[in-house]
């Protein structure tokens, strides 16, 4: 029989799954130049997005629960021009996602509630695995809708990406 925390990692490991292939399909079907696109300063390009995830889920889970060095630069995630190709970035997400997933897997469930501090220099201090684990889900969704919509504004058609709708 299956734990809540086994259930929390289990399901947690097939969000973050889910997730990774509905934003591939929305890669999929964007240029290198829309990948990068903005629609002003403001705005955060699905590239930017996908190199966002990527330092978040690197900082608050491989090195917040997996112990790793904290190589994040944030700065880098949100940079105007291009800091690499749109499909390094998206191969990076993937990557980091892959190796997230086995993370969490392997986490042992009596450790959910020790304290890690993946944001020294940050305002998330001092949280539980179980609360790291949630909030990094959480923005990783989030994020994902954005690059749905964005992918919606680009394509300029529906992409399908749950239960198909009656029109």
């Amino acid at each position: 029989m299956q734990t809540v925390a086994g259930n929390f990692l289990s399901f947690a490991v097939t969000r973050l799954k889910l997730t990774q292939g509905d934003i591939a399909k929305c890669v999929a079907q964007l240029s290198e130049e829309q990948m990068w696109h903005r629609g002003g300063d403001y705005e955060n390009s699905v590239a930017n997005l996908l190199l966002h995830l990527e330092g978040n889920m690197r900082q608050w889970i491989l090195h917040g629960i997996a112990n790793q060095p904290d190589v994040r630069r944030r700065d880098d995630e949100f940079a105007l021009s291009p800091i690499t190709s749109a499909a390094e970035a998206h191969a990076s997400f993937n990557a980091v996602i892959e190796e997230v997933c086995h993370v969490l897997s392997s986490v042992p469930q009596d450790n959910l509630l020790i304290t890690i501090d993946p944001q020294k220099h940050g305002p998330w201090r001092n949280l539980t695995i179980v609360e790291a684990v949630f909030q990094v889900v959480g923005h990783v969704q989030l994020h994902a809708g954005q690059i749905f919509l964005l992918t919606k504004q680009l394509v300029q058609r529906d992409l399908d990406l749950s239960i198909p709708r009656k029109r």
